[in-house]
C-alpha cells in the first residue's frame, strides 16, 4: 500500500491507475503525480504533473487517495481541452501573487512612496493610513473595495478619529484609487459615491 512503502537506493513508483501514481524517492518522501500526454507539434507529448507531496500521517498538506484522484480527474479535464495543469497552476500562482502585490495596502504604500513630501509628512500619512484605513481594507484586492468599504472606513473614522482624520481618510482612499485607475488595477474610484458622506 502506498502508506508502508519503504524508501530503497532507488526512485521508484506504485501505480494507482489512469496515470496517477506515487513517486517514493531514496530520502523518504513521497509525492503523489499525474502523467498525461499533451499534443505538440503534431504528436503526444509526455509530461507529469506533481499533484502534492504525500504524508503518511495527517498533517496540514496531506493528501489522500481520494484527493489524489479528485486532483487527477480536474488535470484530466484541462488536458482534454488543450491546457497543461503545470502550465494552468503556473497561471494561478502569478495570478495569487499580482493579487497579492494588488491589495489596498500595497498600492497605498506605492501612492506613497511617489508623494514629493518631506518625512514627517509621510510618516503622518503613513500612520493615519495604519490607524484607520489598513485594518478595514488593507488586505482587500483594490478592485474588489466597493462605496460601501469607503463609508465604513469615514464613518468609523469620524466616529474615533474626528472628523479632519474621516476627512483626511477620505482623500488619501480617492488618491490611491486614482494610482491605481491610471495603472489598470481598478476601474472606478470608489470614494466618489460617499464624496459629500
Amino acid at each position: 500500500s502506498f502508506e508502508n512503502a519503504v524508501p530503497v537506493s532507488g526512485s521508484y513508483k506504485l501505480t494507482d491507475g489512469n496515470g496517477l501514481y506515487i513517486e517514493i524517492k531514496p530520502n523518504g518522501k513521497k509525492y503523489w503525480r499525474y502523467r498525461f500526454e499533451m499534443p505538440s507539434g503534431g504528436k503526444a507529448c509526455e509530461s507529469v504533473f506533481t499533484i502534492s507531496e504525500y504524508f503518511n500521517d495527517k498533517r496540514p498538506g496531506h493528501v489522500s487517495l481520494q484527493e489524489a484522484r479528485g486532483e487527477r480527474d480536474r488535470a484530466k479535464v484541462l488536458v482534454k481541452q488543450g491546457i497543461s495543469p503545470v502550465r494552468d497552476r503556473e497561471l494561478e500562482k502569478l495570478k495569487r501573487s499580482q493579487q497579492a502585490a494588488n491589495t489596498f495596502e500595497a498600492v497605498a504604500r506605492e501612492w506613497l512612496s511617489l508623494q514629493d513630501w518631506k518625512p514627517l509628512t509621510r510618516d503622518r500619512r503613513l500612520d493615519m493610513l495604519q490607524r484607520v484605513v489598513f485594518p478595514k481594507v488593507g488586505e482587500l484586492p483594490i478592485r474588489d473595495i466597493t462605496p460601501a468599504h469607503v463609508l465604513d472606513v469615514i464613518q468609523r473614522a469620524a466616529k474615533h478619529n474626528g472628523p479632519s482624520v474621516a476627512a483626511e481618510a477620505k482623500r488619501t482612499i480617492s488618491s490611491v484609487f486614482e494610482l491605481a485607475i491610471s495603472t489598470l488595477r481598478a476601474d472606478t474610484d470608489p470614494t466618489y459615491p460617499v464624496r459629500k458622506a
